[in-house]
């Protein structure tokens, strides 16, 4: 097996063009990676970019901040797979999570995963993990799993402010 078989090649630049989806979808095919990540903006681009390939389209969902509301994020999952998406990179709702709104959580990822799965797509809910406590990732990792989403994700990547358990100098 190849590694580039499981690269997810990723641009999620808020000012990226058509032109830099273009050159990422080229990339892919050429060093045939898994798929592409790209804005919901640009999922039909890339899946024309990348329709008589092998290369999958994923895109994000409450990105980066995971902050929308559960609706949205379920409307957000339907159109980005009738645009071609494959994969759905999904944020966890971490304001509901620092609130302790455990009911909130299990039903934005369970709806979520249940929409995606309906559709026959895969779904990796992100945990933005170091804006957690161990406890809320022990119980974010039980609503993964009990809503049978397909992957876990560590981080949107995005440098976040560091969690308010971790006090800064001064």
């Amino acid at each position: 097996m190849q590694l580039a078989e499981k690269i997810d090649h990723t641009i999620l630049k808020p000012d990226c063009t058509l032109k830099d989806i273009q050159s990422v979808c080229e990339e892919a095919i050429s060093h045939r990676f898994y798929s592409v990540c790209v804005p919901p903006f640009y999922v039909k681009d890339a899946f024309q970019f990348l329709e008589k390939t092998n290369v999958k389209v994923t895109t994000v969902v409450g990105f980066p901040m995971g902050y929308a509301t559960t609706p949205a994020k379920v409307e957000e999952i339907k159109r980005a797979i009738d645009d071609g998406a494959e994969e759905v990179d999904a944020v966890v709702n971490i304001c509901a999570v620092k609130s302790g709104n455990w009911n909130y959580v299990r039903n934005d990822v369970d709806s979520m995963t249940r929409i995606a799965h309906m559709r026959g797509k895969t779904i990796k809910v992100i945990l933005e993990t170091g804006m957690m406590t161990q406890e809320e990732l022990d119980r974010l990792c039980k609503v993964c799993i009990e809503s049978e989403v397909d992957f876990v994700k560590t981080s949107t990547g995005i440098p976040l402010p560091a969690p308010m358990w971790i006090s800064s100098p001064g």
